[in-house]
């Protein structure tokens, strides 16, 4: 046996739920770029549960579902105002979806039926978690979920406890669409092979979570933020760029193990980004951006990948750098649900081998001969 190094290249099984195939994404072989332009979140999400778009009555179901589950329960409230003051984003959300399980009664029914509710009922309560302590640490009251809204606008409200204008949440909304789901990416592996032993959907999700609280995964985005903010304005992007490759550093926001032509969602949020920057009258975090892409491209051939755009749509709405990554976890627990529902229809455990690289031959040693 060989080991493949991150299992790249590696078909690890089937799906029906998205593909990445000649560098063009799907989602049940619907194009992103005819998703990020037409659809709304919501039916992008009823597209990877069921397999196909909703019809209007088919929606109005699913979000009068959201709405229904949209609240958490007031323990898991009280649980979150007890974390320490300092507590990373993600790790606050992983702690909080595990312990959203304890409040579930369906939470060991494995059916079918039960585990498609509790889908959605996850993807209702993710957002309203995040806010929630978003809240907490500022030292205000959770706002609670309004009935009748989208899941992007919800999440505003619930974050501010105003009500967002129509531009903020069709950028939020079309960037959760674009991350809604990604093939076989690690968080998405993490959770199909948790469930593969018939653990629960919420133990997949938190699994799920863990991985992308990973800079390689999901914190790539705060992290584009971070370079963004050190760099200060376009007049030093050159300089600070030009150092970090002349030291073979690595720029965070470029380059894709399966992309080899650049991310097709990037444009869509590169678009969103200056649409933003205009609509606010600062264009400094779209134009380093820019710049960034130009120098990196042009020296390293490297092209910008979803995170790295996504990282100034978000801040231009507001929305703080460490809620980045749990906002990408509000798109893609959709997915994620999505692949644990197709894992459980045709389950087999996951359990691949490792290539041995220790001594061939070794005995044991009495400790007093040690």
């Amino acid at each position: 046996m060989t080991a493949i190094k991150g299992l790249e290249g590696i078909v690890a099984t089937t799906s029906s739920i998205s593909s990445i195939i000649d560098g063009i994404l799907t989602y049940r072989g619907i194009n992103i770029d005819d998703l990020a332009e037409n659809a709304l979140f919501e039916e992008v999400a009823y597209l990877l549960w069921y397999g196909k778009l909703p019809t209007k009555t088919e929606l109005d179901g699913l979000r009068k579902q959201l709405d229904e589950f949209a609240a958490i329960p007031a323990e898991v409230i009280e649980a979150i105002k007890l974390y320490p003051k300092h507590t990373n984003s993600m790790a606050a959300l992983r702690t909080a979806i595990s312990s959203l399980a304890l409040y579930d009664e369906e939470a060991g029914d494995m059916s079918p039926e039960a585990n498609q509710r509790k889908a959605i009922r996850l993807q209702a309560q993710l957002p309203a978690v995040i806010a929630a302590f978003a809240r907490i640490r500022e030292g205000k009251e959770p706002v609670a979920p309004q009935a009748g809204g989208s899941v992007a606008s919800n999440f505003l409200y619930m974050l501010t406890g105003e009500a967002p204008d129509s531009v903020a949440v069709k950028a939020l909304d079309q960037a959760l669409v674009l991350h809604a789901d990604h093939e076989l990416n690690a968080s998405t592996f993490a959770a199909r092979v948790t469930v593969a032993t018939l653990s629960d959907i919420y133990s997949g999700v938190v699994a799920a979570i863990g991985a992308l609280k990973g800079p390689l995964h999901g914190g790539a985005n705060e992290a584009v933020m971070v370079m963004l903010e050190e760099i200060g304005s376009p007049a030093n992007v050159e300089a600070y760029i030009n150092g970090k490759l002349t030291n073979k550093e690595k720029i965070m926001g470029f380059g894709h193990r399966v992309y080899k032509d650049g991310d097709p969602r990037a444009k869509h949020l590169q678009k969103m980004s200056r649409e933003l920057g205009e609509r606010i009258g600062n264009m400094d975090l779209y134009n380093m951006s820019v710049k960034i892409e130009s120098l990196v491209t042009g020296q390293k051939g490297l092209k910008p990948n979803v995170d790295f755009y996504s990282a100034s749509v978000y801040t231009t709405l507001k929305i703080p750098r460490d809620l980045f990554t749990p906002i990408f976890a509000i798109s893609r627990v959709s997915g994620w649900t999505a692949h644990i529902l197709e894992q459980y229809e045709n389950n087999r455990l996951i359990r691949p081998r490792a290539e041995y690289t220790g001594p061939a031959s070794a005995k044991y040693v009495p400790i007093d001969q040690r």
